[in-house]
């Protein structure tokens, strides 16, 4: 974070203590660095990146308030990704005096309004409407959360269309990366050593720094595993525990199998959260909790465990609903403890109370899972922690301890053959990750799949990049430990609480008898999630291993790896865990060393 280190060394780093949409008397720190640097350089286009929950929009509208007053551009446009972030965007200009239309649709603006807030789908409507008004008179586009103008190729155009005669163009956004290479318009691309281009931000400020400054909150990520059992279309009944290695459709399967409501991981999993709250509830009085959802029927679904775990009645948000905005409000505005809300309305949720999160959907992409976690760490005084639950899947473990990790959008694949990129999702999930409206499209049905049962074991907490914790029975001493952390802690308060819990769980458990002992691992931080790519990799070195041992020996393949099982015990290969795959490696190691 170079451009906020030398503009603002001389300010309190986390100053307001609160600063929401728009209504900061002061800055914080990183807002009057990044504004001293546009001043500073005056730039036609500029790309600002900050984690959610950091304040853009006091940012954006300070600056907008700024250029208007000296006369640099004479109206704004601002352009959003919903409907609900449309009106919370035209709200917070007019705290600082800036009125915006959230109804504009065509035709001459009312004389009273400074400007229009859009959204991205708008825009591509109907694009030399606004290309219009922006050729009419100077004008400063804000694009928050330019991301979104990479969706479709259509909404890139109309960008483009509409805003190249712009005076001033603002680029917001929290999570640049994107799963696609589709560019991102009014942004610039910087090639690296490797040969591949990546957006070049003209302010930085990452959720590490943010963290450190006491602007957002720090995060304590709490993953359930459990067993699965669920019925293939050839009618074969499968049973996996989720965070054990296995195919990306197992994977798939399991994932889905937790998720749904009729199991028992789900009820088990929500009431784990709203004990969270309870306690969380003790230092923040009005603390919500929100549970991210696939689809209407299980959000619906979830709404009534949540009525049937807590007594009280969550508020469901459905992005195609008309009354969703109001609703989001309503929450925002009481203390109700639940709501319940759909893919992407979670961007379009702003809710600084919201502490305790559920991620109940099978999307694993980094942007949205960034975006998601997003909703849980508008910090509005120090010590406020946040706490998400999550199922034991490797992608979302793997997402949680990169948290403070800055990405950047790239244009192009990396070259190399073979070689990956994590987050080069498939074009297919991101587009199901970004689609506003949540109809029943019958895709649910049509899967070769059938969900039967499911059960929850607490698995492991995840905070800083560190796991702590051992497996427990939901219910049990071990996993109240963990859900009765304060709710009001400095990040290294957190950390040292942690790990006194799994010292304790620790000791604890070597007291208990063999018979009890079910759930005994090894802790957290020893117990590395295997990904699909490394089991593969394990499978390959097994094979070398008995190869090498079978041209020795003389033995044939076979002979070889079912003395291994019978040695070593466990299924065969394409089934056995990473451990067990381990062991054979070792075992077939012995073997050839006795022979030389």
């Amino acid at each position: 974070m170079s451009a906020s280190s030398s503009h603002s060394h001389h300010l309190s780093p986390a100053f307001p203590g609160r600063a929401p949409w728009g209504t900061a008397g002061k800055l914080r720190a990183w807002q009057q660095g990044a504004m001293e640097k546009y001043i500073q350089e005056q730039p036609r286009d500029f790309l600002a990146v900050a984690t959610p929950g950091a304040g853009k929009t006091t940012f954006a509208l300070t600056l907008a308030s700024w250029l208007l007053h000296h006369h640099v551009v004479q109206q704004v446009t601002v352009v959003a990704p919903t409907e609900h972030l449309k009106k919370q965007w035209a709200e917070a200009a007019a705290r600082i005096g800036i009125k915006l239309d959230p109804e504009y649709s065509a035709g001459p603006l009312g004389k009273e309004y400074h400007g229009v807030a859009v959204t991205y789908a708008g825009v591509g409507v109907r694009p030399m409407l606004h290309r219009n008004r922006v050729e009419q008179r100077k004008t400063l586009v804000i694009l928050d959360e330019i991301h979104h103008a990479g969706d479709s190729k259509s909404w890139g155009e109309a960008c483009l269309e509409a805003f190249e005669p712009a005076t001033r163009r603002l680029a917001l956004t929290g999570t640049p990366f994107r799963s696609d290479t589709n560019p991102i318009p009014f942004v610039t691309y910087a090639e690296g050593s490797d040969g591949i281009r990546r957006s070049a931000a003209d302010y930085t400020y990452g959720y590490g720094s943010a963290l450190s400054d006491g602007v957002v909150r720090p995060v304590i990520f709490l993953s359930y595993s459990g067993n699965m059992r669920w019925r293939t279309k050839a009618g074969d009944e499968i049973e996996a525990r989720l965070g054990e290695p296995m195919t990306k459709d197992a994977v798939s399967q399991a994932w889905r199998t937790a998720l749904d409501p009729r199991g028992e991981w789900m009820p088990a999993v929500l009431r784990a959260a709203d004990q969270r709250l309870t306690e969380v509830r003790k230092a923040i009085p009005d603390a919500g909790a929100l549970v991210i959802a696939s689809d209407q029927d299980s959000a619906r679904a979830y709404a009534k465990l949540i009525r049937e775990i807590t007594g009280s009645r969550a508020t469901v948000v459905l992005s195609d609903d008309a009354g969703a905005s109001k609703k989001i409000d309503e929450f925002s505005d009481g203390d109700d403890r639940w709501m319940v809300a759909v893919r992407m309305v979670s961007e379009g949720v702003d809710v600084p109370r919201l502490a305790v999160g559920v991620y109940a959907t099978t999307i694993s992409t980094p942007l949205f899972f960034a975006q998601a976690v997003g909703r849980f760490v508008r910090s509005r005084r120090r010590g406020e922690t946040a706490s998400v639950f999550l199922p034991t899947i490797p992608d979302l473990l793997t997402f949680a301890n990169e948290m403070e990790v800055e990405r950047d959008h790239a244009l192009d694949k990396p070259k190399k053959e073979g070689e990956e990129d994590p987050y080069a999702e498939s074009e297919k999930e991101m587009e199901e990750a970004n689609r506003e409206q949540d109809e029943d499209t019958g895709e649910q049905d049509m899967l070769p799949f059938e969900a039967l049962e499911s059960d929850a074991v607490f698995d492991r907490v995840l905070y800083d990049g560190a796991e702590f914790g051992m497996q427990a029975h939901p219910g049990s001493e071990e996993e109240q430990d963990y859900l009765g952390i304060p709710g009001l802690l400095e990040p290294e308060q957190v950390q040292l609480l942690l790990q006194k819990r799994q010292a304790r769980q620790i000791a604890h458990s070597r007291r208990k008898p063999d018979t009890e002992a079910d759930l005994l691992e090894l802790p957290a931080d020893r117990r590395p999630v295997v990904t699909h790519k490394e089991l593969m990799e394990l499978r390959r070195q097994l094979n070398t291993m008995v190869g090498a041992y079978v041209h020795q020996s003389g033995k044939p393949h076979g002979v070889v790896h079912t003395e291994l099982r019978r040695v070593c015990g466990g299924p065969p290969s394409a089934e056995a865990t990473a451990g067990q795959l381990r062991q054979r490696i070792a075992k077939v190691q012995e073997w050839a060393t006795r022979m030389r």
